[in-house]
């Protein structure tokens, strides 16, 4: 039985003042089959892992090796000598001092533009009369280049803090809004008219109806978002900024050091892998049951 048609029995069930359709225990085959596939999904995440892990040991390895034989140093570095200048970046505290700015500045972008990413979409899609106005000004609004915004988010919010989660802000919206606008448009419209027909309000369609159906797109929209902050936030910084990542990066580009480049690219990245892997596990957790 699928989603709709359990949801419609079960609703015709209660009008009829029948209990509602259930599914019953699993039988110990079914617990047995569940055990096995869990099992073979472990087997598979493990080489999964152990692949990735090799492939990026292989690359740093050759990355070593061809650094002075093949490659001036001076233009690719080596990981030995980012890896020193990372240690010594945490022993100072330069390191989390520039990566802390770096993180508040993403955090309050995502914080703003995760919720008016959905709210903008949400209402968009359902509206049938009002959304289609404002449907290609939000495309031409994508369509602007955020590196030529960026100076001028200075000259509007400052050097400070507010012209980097303006920055996060517009780097972050529309992709959320368009994941979560698509998402709306592939909801079974059976569903709402049965939902319509059962007089539900609009607060029960957004909780039962609206956000089950588009938690795969909200998980996909929250992934992309992360790194498109940090690369604003990035981005921001190297447009004028006194601190963060991306000022300690433009700032070993002047002085031609290109192991502080590859430093702050690597805190960068290392940054986006961990955010990564949380929404994967998140992503586990809040679609076990699909």
């Amino acid at each position: 039985m699928s989603h709709t048609d359990q949801v419609r029995a079960t609703g015709e069930a209660t009008l009829a003042g029948a209990p509602p359709v259930t599914a019953g225990p699993a039988d110990p085959a079914d617990r047995a089959i569940d055990a096995a596939d869990r099992a073979a999904d472990r087997r598979e995440r493990l080489v999964r892992v152990t692949g990735q892990v090799g492939v990026g040991v292989v690359f740093l390895v050759a990355w070593q090796l061809l650094s002075g034989p093949v490659a001036n140093p001076f233009f690719i570095s080596e990981p030995a000598a980012i890896l020193e200048r990372l240690v010594e970046l945490t022993r100072s505290g330069e390191l989390w001092q520039h990566l802390s700015t770096t993180m508040t500045e993403t955090g309050l972008g995502l914080a703003v533009g995760l919720p008016l990413g959905v709210v903008v979409g949400v209402a968009v899609a359902l509206s049938r009369t009002v959304g289609p106005w404002f449907y290609p000004y939000i495309i031409a609004l994508y369509s602007l280049p955020r590196v030529a915004l960026a100076p001028l988010f200075i000259v509007w919010f400052g050097l400070g803090l507010g012209s980097k989660v303006v920055m996060v802000v517009t780097m972050v919206v529309f992709v959320v809004f368009y994941n979560v606008y698509q998402g709306v448009k592939d909801i079974d419209e059976d569903l709402l008219a049965m939902a319509r027909s059962y007089r539900a309000g609009r607060g029960h369609v957004l909780r039962w109806i609206i956000l089950p159906a588009i938690s795969t797109w909200l998980l996909t929209a929250l992934r992309l978002a992360i790194g498109l902050g940090l690369i604003g936030a990035v981005i921001a910084e190297l447009v004028g900024s006194s601190e963060g990542l991306g000022f300690y990066i433009k700032d070993s580009s002047n002085a031609l050091d290109t192991t502080g480049v590859f430093a702050g690219l690597v805190v960068i990245t290392v940054v986006a892998m961990l955010f990564e892997q949380l929404i994967a596990a998140v992503e586990r957790r809040v679609l076990r049951h699909r």
